[in-house]
C-alpha cells in the first residue's frame, strides 16, 4: 500500500511517502528548489519521495491532501459574507486543490487518468494531530495542535489511543495563538515570513514589563480554549492574507495588527530602526503571555484526558522556550514533538491519517530520527571531491570512520569551525547532525566568530548545543530527551561557564540530545569530543548562510567556499583550507578543562 502525502499551495510545501505503514521518505520543497519556505506544488519533493519508494506516480494507491474545503463550512460562509476579498482568495485556493490531479498530471507529464490513486481531503488540524501522535512512541497520549490558521481553525486537541483519535475541543478563526505571535512579530519590525523565532530569542533580553496589556491581547477563554482581544488585530475584518510571489514561490503575509495596538503600546518598530530595551521588554511580554495561555491549556488537557504523555504539533510547537516549561508546570511526564511540527509535517500527518483512520491499519512505525531526506552515496561525494582535487587552495584527505571522527573532534577542540555533511538530510527546519556546522561550545567568543565568519545573524539569536543523550542530566536541569531540538532547558548553574557559547542570556539552551541508535556517527563525534575535552557537547548550527539548509554535497562545498569555515567534512573526506591571513582570529579563550 503506497500513500503519498502532499502539503501544497501553502508555505513549507512538502511531500512524504508511506509504504505498508512505514515512512520511507519526507522532504520540504525548499531543500530541493533552494527557496526558503517555498510554497506552491512541491513537484521536486514528490519526485524524490517516489524515487525513494521505487515507484511512479501512477503506482500510488492513495494521495492525502491536508486541506478539507468542507470543514467548518458554516463559519467560512459567515466570514465570506463579511469579507468578500478574503472569500475570493479562499475560492482561488479551493480551485487549486480541486484541480490537484490535473496539476500533478501536468507537472509530471502524464495523462490525468493514469493517476489511479484515491484522493483524500484531511482536515488541517487533524493532519497535524496525526503527524504527532501516529509517529510517536506512545500508545495513548493527549494530542494538541496549535498554529496560525488551517481550515478556519487555529487549535485542536484530542486523545489518541492506538490507531484512533477522539477530538476533545478546538478553537476557530479569528482567535489564534499563531496569528497573535506573528502580529506582534510584525509590530516589532520583523516582517519576513518565519521571523517568529527571532522574537523568541529576543525575549530573553527583556522583562515582561507590558504583561498586563498583553493579557488583554491574548487570554484564556475557557478550558482548552483561548481568545484574542480582536480590537488589536485586523485579520478578523479583512482575513489572514497569505500569498506567495509567483516568480519564486516565496510566501508573503499581510499586516495583522491594528492601529489600536499602536495606540496602546506605541508606534510599531520599523525594520531599519535599532532595537531598544523597550522592544526587548515587549518581546518578553508577548512570550510570557503566550506561555500563560499554553500552560493553562496544557493543564486543562491533562485533566480532561487523564494522560501523562503529550504530543504537540503546529507551528506553535516550535516554541521551544514554552515547551521546556511543560515538565515544571503540568502533570505531563513525556512529550513528543516530531521534527517538522509545522506545516511541512502535514504531508506526513495526512498520509498516516489515511493509513490508520481511512484504511483502518494498525500502528507499526515510530519516528525516532529525523533523517528522511536525500542522501548521497560515497561515489557521488567522491565525484564532487574529485572535481576540486587539482585545486592548490585546499588540502583533501580521505579517512575511515574511526579516523574521521577523531580528526574532526581534534579540530573542534582546537577551536576550528567545521562543516559536517553526512547521511540523509534532516526532515524539518533544524540541522540535527547531518547538515550541521559544529564548533567548540566552551569558547565564549565562538558565537561572535560564527556570526562574523558565516551566519551573519542578529546578535540576540542563540546557537544550539548537541549533547550525548546519556550526559543530558549532567549539563541541564531536565534530562528529558530532546532529539529534534524542540525544547529549551536551563543549563545547570555549574555548567554555564563550561558551555557558554550555546547558553542563552536567560541560562537556557535549545538542545539536541543525540542517541547512538539515531545517529551513530554524530554520537561517536560527540563522544570523541568529550574524551578530548571532558565536555561531550558541540555547538551545532545549520549548514547554510541565509539560504535553506544545504542538501547536496555541491551546496555544502559552495557554502564552505564562500564563507570562512575552517574544515569541511564531506562524507569521509576532510577538506581543509590552506592557512590564510583572513581566517586568523584573536587568541581563543574557553572555559572548562584544557584539552
Amino acid at each position: 500500500m503506497i500513500i503519498l502525502g502532499i502539503n501544497a499551495y501553502h508555505a513549507n510545501a512538502s511531500a512524504a511517502v508511506v509504504v505498508d505503514g512505514r515512512l520511507v521518505a519526507a522532504v520540504e520543497e525548499e531543500r530541493l528548489n533552494r527557496i526558503k519556505y517555498a510554497a506552491g506544488l512541491p513537484v521536486r519533493a514528490i519526485q524524490f519521495c517516489l524515487d525513494q519508494a521505487g515507484v511512479r506516480l501512477s503506482d500510488v494507491d492513495h494521495i492525502a491532501i491536508p486541506r478539507d474545503p468542507r470543514a467548518r463550512l458554516g463559519t467560512k460562509l459567515r466570514f465570506a459574507i463579511r469579507m468578500p476579498k478574503f472569500a475570493l482568495d479562499r475560492v482561488r485556493v479551493m480551485r487549486r486543490f480541486a484541480g490537484v490531479r490535473e496539476y500533478l498530471a501536468s507537472a509530471f507529464g502524464i495523462a490525468p487518468e493514469t493517476i489511479r490513486a484515491r484522493f483524500h481531503r484531511i482536515e488541517h488540524h487533524s493532519a497535524h494531530l496525526a503527524s504527532a501522535f501516529y509517529v510517536s512512541p506512545f500508545d495513548r497520549a493527549a494530542v494538541l495542535s496549535v498554529d496560525g490558521l488551517g481550515d478556519f481553525a487555529s487549535s485542536k486537541c484530542a486523545i489518541g489511543e492506538g490507531a484512533r483519535m477522539k477530538t476533545l475541543g478546538e478553537t476557530t478563526f479569528p482567535h489564534s495563538l499563531g496569528m497573535y505571535y506573528t502580529a506582534l512579530t510584525q509590530y516589532l519590525g520583523f516582517w519576513k515570513f518565519g521571523d517568529e523565532y527571532k522574537v523568541m530569542g529576543l525575549a530573553a533580553y527583556g522583562q515582561p514589563e507590558f504583561l498586563d496589556e498583553f493579557r488583554r491581547i491574548v487570554k484564556v477563554h475557557e478550558p482548552l480554549s483561548f481568545q484574542l482581544g480582536l480590537e488589536y488585530f485586523i485579520h478578523q475584518r479583512q482575513g489572514a492574507e497569505m500569498s506567495w510571489r509567483e516568480a519564486d514561490r516565496t510566501p508573503v503575509l499581510g499586516r495583522l495588527f491594528s492601529s489600536y495596538l499602536e495606540e496602546r503600546l506605541g508606534p510599531a518598530r520599523k525594520p531599519e530602526e535599532p532595537l531598544t530595551q523597550r522592544h526587548h521588554n515587549l518581546a518578553a511580554s508577548m512570550q510570557a503571555a503566550l506561555e500563560e495561555v499554553l500552560v493553562a491549556n496544557w493543564n486543562a488537557l491533562a485533566k480532561r484526558s487523564g494522560q501523562k504523555n503529550l504530543c504537540l504539533a503546529g507551528g506553535v510547537a516550535f516554541n521551544c522556550l514554552a515547551n521546556g516549561k511543560i515538565f515544571d508546570t503540568t502533570p505531563f511526564e513525556n512529550v513528543y514533538v516530531q521534527p517538522a511540527a509545522g506545516d511541512a509535517g502535514l504531508s506526513v500527518g495526512a498520509a498516516f491519517s489515511v493509513h490508520h483512520e481511512a484504511l483502518g491499519r494498525p500502528r507499526e512505525f515510530v519516528m525516532d530520527h529525523a533523517y528522511w531526506g536525500p542522501r548521497y552515496s560515497p561515489p557521488e561525494i567522491r565525484k564532487v571531491v574529485d572535481q576540486i582535487a587539482s585545486s592548490d587552495s585546499m588540502k583533501i584527505t580521505e579517512l575511515d570512520d574511526e579516523a574521521l571522527v577523531k580528526v574532526t573532534a581534534k579540530h573542534i577542540a582546537d577551536g576550528k569551525i567545521v562543516g559536517w555533511f553526512q547521511g540523509a538530510a534532516e526532515w524539518g527546519p533544524r540541522a540535527l547532525g547531518n547538515r550541521s556546522i559544529v564548533a567548540d561550545p566552551r569558547r565564549p567568543e565562538m558565537k561572535d566568530i560564527l556570526n562574523r565568519r558565516i551566519k551573519h545573524r542578529e546578535v540576540f539569536r542563540p546557537f544550539a548545543p548537541s549533547i550525548l543523550e546519556e550526559a543530558t542530566g549532567d549539563f541541564f536541569e531536565q534530562s528529558h530527551p530532546s532529539p529534534f531540538m524542540t525544547f529549551a532547558f536551563r543549563v545547570r548553574a555549574d555548567k554555564r561557564s563550561v558551555i557558554p557559547a550555546p547558553t542563552h542570556v536567560d541560562c537556557t539552551a535549545r538542545l539536541q540530545t543525540v542517541s547512538r541508535s539515531a545517529n551513530p556517527k554524530y554520537w561517536s563525534l560527540l563522544r570523541a569530543v568529550g574524551e578530548l575535552t571532558g565536555v561531550p557537547v558541540v555547538l551545532n548550527t545549520s549548514f547554510n548562510d541565509n539560504e535553506p539548509i544545504v542538501c547536496r554535497p555541491e551546496e555544502a562545498l559552495e557554502c564552505f567556499r564562500r564563507t570562512r569555515m575552517d574544515i569541511l567534512i564531506l562524507g569521509n573526506f576532510a577538506l581543509e583550507r590552506k592557512p590564510s591571513q583572513d581566517l586568523e582570529e584573536p587568541a581563543l579563550r574557553f572555559a572548562g578543562r584544557d584539552p
